[in-house]
């Protein structure tokens, strides 16, 4: 039981659990060293007889139902302290004294009240209370007062006496269930919780009828207690055992013979309670039993059993029992009787058993997940500006901590745990869904250009098909998607006319802005994805499936019963250059508003142009930017990506070419975009057949000239008087442009960084940093940088601060000087893991230059990367070979790859394809590592240029020399043909990732 009272005198501690009738009541242990429920035990007040309630066909006695009700009322819950003063084992009884808040004694209370009388003595000596003279004061005084049962008032004791339904007295046939729920059907009602029989199961007297029903709890079930064994007789053992002391507490009722037939077909053996059952159950009780409750009826089965929810008191708080139990691992969701309840509840239920799955709580402990095909993405939340919206549950954000106009900084992302209709694809004759457009322009009048908050939730693998998922379909069949919620910061208008204003806030769970996905699903333009149990989904779930009960009350969207508009476009891109030129007419109109649907290059873009319902190719007169693949066409259409992408222009139509596409001007914002290309040093003017007719013609030669004077981008290698071509002949100079370079950071897979010599930007940033006044470490909450910062890091192998991006920081903050952070040497391409007291802010001025650290891979070769067996070997000999060396290199550009993705978690912008030479050395690093059979050379082009050739004709010797000599990759012979795309795989004994120094 309880830890005894001070000096060992027999007296414990216990909380009261149940009262069953006016002098009795059930104890638990405050504590136990057992698993399960406490042990308990039933004590009698010791010399005290209390009316009797009613049993079966039965009535109460005079004052039975208030002497229980004041018990109840004065103990339930409570914690006491009692001690066992006698026992009577011909009835199993034991009799006490009690004390509640440890100086009240309750027999003594009860008997003040008049709700119990005192019997002298019991049949045995001793039988008696250790108190009985005083209790037996209290009682002729009670009497004199005219207390409780010795009321004095006429009819008192026949008014006391219930009068009581048949449910209330062992009949329960003439309950209507079905009457009960339509009279009461979503209505609380109060009750007195009588029985426990399992976890979700309870038995009621609804007040004031006394109606005793037995209640299932909606929505979920318990795990079960079982059932004993049949047996000859069975004992009848009401709940309402409100027997006077000494009474025996059941009566054998005999079987009849189909009664024991049925016992033996149906529950010949014993069955245990399932695992958690009695925990379930005693959930149950201590907040429930012998207390006040609110019944809510949900529905009726089909054996007449009332469905309903329960509430039970907790302070000034209602709490749901269903909620209770399945958060706390104790009963799981059942579909069945969940339907009967609100939306709301019902999808509150199963995400609470879900977070139980994943918790693994009680009946969960060994649950195994099923398998899914989405993935959680964790610490991966980022702002940036809306460049594109791909349809009305995608869109493209430009990522605010990559460089501006760089193309890594475009993040396609799918708004998690919804669906809208499908864009379809004109190339298959494939028309949009219904309300597909409309959906994809509500977001685009909202979004384009705005500035959001994402937060990534997860991955999925679907099927490149009709993406459905396809956890098992091969990997060329599939591809992986990005999911996440996304928060639109700034006012925009709501479902009216008002504009809904709304603020970031960190609080709680709060949403730190209008959740678009919100938005998209209140206006009926998508569904809500039901998930599987353990699918990642939408952190705010709960609020996309109210805003959908929404849409669907309002009959919005989707929803509507009305045809879905149609609309239609004449898509001139896909139609002949003739029926291009038939439309001429129509749009050489001057300035027509239009809306820029797709750039397909830095000058070329796809127009939608709603007053003619046709979409057309478009392009600038007279302005013209580099190829695809030739130097800066990426970036020339990222740059009209940010500007105009999806964005309301004005175009100014002057004529069609040969192809179909239409030649104009085009200004976003009054602003004429063909400038914004030539000032940028991303076009160039074509000006031979004439300007004469170019809107703007002036401005277009003062942005180009302006530069050309910059030497920006492809007018970098520009000299005055001379004509620099955009074509072959350009690019192969280009290649061949040399750098003096040291090497900093070797990566693998034939990758490094390097610093170029003689640049004026590496003395400048070196003399600021050597200016600054290291400070004392900061104080945790007065500098918390985030992914993309720049700041001040200490490098752990020389104990030098440089500039450094923070590429990954702690989630939820900072907590501790020693928190680690993951930082990108910008001006040396290191990266390493910094604690917290190893950063410092650093002043703006010094951080907004840009990184100094230039990212180089070997041109002509394959080298394997660290996953790949001689892999590390590569990179040791390539980290020999160049880290540390007291003379600089020569670095030959063969090309420029602007398409290279992120490497070790940072952007690097365009990388350089380069031929490395130490000075004073005739044999270059790319022969040298090919000489050594770390490498091997790429696959030749088809058509290849003299230069090219000529120089992989002549590292070919090298890689003959290796593979004679079975070096590195060729031990044990040829690994494949210059087809295959794949080097051997990782050995066993690959050894750890190579530690390149920084300088």
């Amino acid at each position: 039981m309880a830890a005894p009272a001070a000096g060992g005198s027999g007296w414990y501690k216990g909380r009261v659990k149940a009262v069953p009738s006016g002098d009795s009541l059930v104890v638990t242990a405050l504590t136990t060293n057992r698993p399960g429920p406490p042990p308990e035990k039933t004590i009698t007040l010791a010399s005290l007889i209390a009316p009797r309630l009613a049993r079966r066909g039965g009535v109460d006695e005079p004052f039975a139902w208030d002497s229980r009700d004041y018990l109840r009322k004065l103990c339930i819950g409570k914690e006491v302290t009692f001690r066992v003063e006698y026992t009577v084992p011909s009835i199993g009884r034991e009799f006490g004294s009690v004390y509640l808040d440890g100086d009240k004694n309750v027999a003594m209370l009860v008997v003040s009240g008049g709700w119990a009388k005192v019997r002298e003595q019991g049949q045995q000596k001793g039988e008696a209370s250790p108190f009985l003279a005083e209790l037996l004061r209290l009682e002729e005084q009670a009497k004199q007062e005219g207390l409780g049962r010795w009321s004095k008032v006429p009819g008192a004791a026949e008014a006391s006496i219930r009068n009581l339904p048949p449910s209330a007295i062992g009949d329960p046939s003439n309950l209507d269930a079905m009457g009960l729920l339509e009279a009461n059907k979503g209505r609380p009602m109060q009750g007195i919780v009588e029985q426990v029989r399992d976890g979700s199961t309870v038995r009621v007297y609804l007040l004031p009828d006394f109606q005793f029903v037995q209640v299932f709890v909606a929505g979920i079930q318990a795990p079960s207690m079982g059932r004993r064994a049949a047996a000859e007789t069975v004992v009848e053992t009401d709940f309402t055992s409100d027997e006077q002391n000494g009474d025996v507490s059941a009566v054998p009722v005999a079987l009849t013979s189909a009664q024991r037939l049925a016992a033996l077909s149906t529950a010949s053996a014993e069955v245990s309670p399932d695992p958690f059952g009695p925990e379930a159950k005693y959930f149950t009780e201590v907040r429930c039993l012998n207390r006040e409750v609110r019944i809510v009826l949900e529905g009726v089965d089909k054996f007449s059993n009332l469905i309903g929810s329960v509430y039970y008191p907790e302070g000034d708080t209602a709490k749901d029992l269903a909620m209770e139990l399945v958060e706390n691992g104790l009963a799981k969701y059942v579909e069945w009787s969940a339907n009967m309840m609100e939306d709301d509840n019902k999808r509150r239920l199963k995400s609470a058993e879900l977070q139980a799955k994943k918790a693994r709580l009680r009946m969960w402990t060994n649950y195994v997940p099923p398998a899914t095909n989405s993935k959680a993405i964790r610490d991966q939340n980022f702002t940036g500006k809306v460049v594109e919206v791909v349809s009305g549950d995608c869109i493209v954000v430009a990522d605010d901590s990559i460089p501006y106009g760089s193309p890594l900084a475009e993040r396609r992302v799918n708004l998690s745990s919804i669906r809208c209709p499908k864009m379809g694809n004109p190339r298959r004759d494939e028309k949009p869904a219904a309300y597909a457009r409309e959906a994809r322009e509500f977001l685009r009048t909202r979004l384009i250009g705005k500035q959001v908050t994402v937060q990534m939730e997860y991955t999925r693998k679907v099927t490149m098909a009709d993406g459905a998922a396809a956890a098992a379909a091969a990997p060329g069949d599939s591809r992986v998607m990005d999911f996440g919620s996304v928060f639109l910061m700034s006012p925009i208008k709501g479902d009216g006319d008002e504009v809904v204003v709304v603020t970031p806030s960190t609080a709680g769970n709060q949403q730190p802005g209008l959740n678009v996905a919100e938005l998209v699903i209140g206006r009926g333009f998508g569904t809500v994805i039901r998930h599987r149990d353990f699918e990642e989904r939408s952190n705010y779930y709960d609020a996309l499936l109210s805003a959908e009960s929404r849409a669907i009350s309002g009959k919005k969207g989707l929803h509507s019963a009305k045809d879905p508009p149609v609309m239609h476009i004449q898509d001139l891109t896909m139609a002949s250059a003739k029926k291009a030129r038939d439309f001429l007419p129509f749009l050489n109109r001057g300035r027509i508003p239009s809306v820029v649907e797709y750039v397909l290059s830095g000058h070329r873009f796809k127009l939608l142009i709603p007053k003619e319902t046709c979409s057309v190719a478009f392009s600038f007169s007279g302005v013209r930017c580099p190829g695809r693949e030739e130097p800066y066409s990426d970036e020339a259409i990222a740059l009209m990506r940010r500007k105009i992408m999806q964005r309301d222009v004005v175009v100014e139509i002057e004529t069609v070419d040969r192809t179909g596409t239409f030649l104009g001007s085009l200004w976003e914002s009054k602003t004429n975009m063909a400038v914004t290309l030539l000032e940028a040093g991303l076009a160039k003017l074509q000006t031979s057949f004439g300007n004469d007719r170019i809107p703007d013609a002036h401005l277009l030669e003062q942005a180009e000239q302006s530069a050309k004077r910059q030497k920006l981008k492809i007018w970098e290698n520009y000299v005055e008087g001379e004509e620099v071509s955009n074509g072959q002949a350009a690019v192969e100079r280009k290649q061949k442009e040399l750098l003096q370079v040291v090497v900093t950071e070797v990566l693998g897979g034939g990758k490094f960084y390097v610093q170029t010599v003689g640049d004026q930007r590496v003395s400048a940033i070196q003399k600021q940093l050597a200016s600054l006044n290291i400070q004392e470490p900061p104080l945790i909450g007065s500098f918390n940088p985030k992914k993309g910062d720049i700041v001040l890091a200490q490098f752990s192998m020389d104990d030098s601060w440089n500039r450094a991006m923070i590429v990954n920081a702690p989630r939820g903050g900072v907590q501790s000087p020693n928190d680690k952070f993951e930082v990108f040497y910008i001006d040396y391409g290191n990266q390493e893991e910094v604690p917290y007291s190893q950063l410092r802010p650093l002043d703006p001025s010094v951080a907004a230059s840009p990184g100094l650290a230039q990212l180089c891979s070997l041109a002509f070769l394959k080298v394997p990367s660290l996953d790949d067996e001689f892999g590390t070997e590569a990179a040791q000999f390539l980290s020999e070979q160049t880290l540390g060396s007291s003379l600089p290199f020569t670095a030959m550009i063969e090309e420029r790859d602007v398409s290279g993705g992120k490497v070790k978690g940072q952007g690097t912008g365009t990388v350089l394809i380069v031929t490395l030479v130490a000075e004073k050395s005739d044999l270059s690093i790319n022969a040298a590592i090919l000489q050594e059979g770390l490498a091997r050379l790429e696959k030749r082009k088809r058509s290849e240029s003299r230069d090219r050739k000529s120089v992989i004709d002549n590292l070919e010797n090298f890689q003959k020399e290796a593979k004679t000599a079975r070096r590195g990759i060729w031990q044990y012979g040829d690994v494949g043909s210059d087809d295959d795309e794949d080097l051997p795989p990782l050995s066993a004994a690959v050894a750890k990732k190579t530690g390149a120094a920084k300088r």
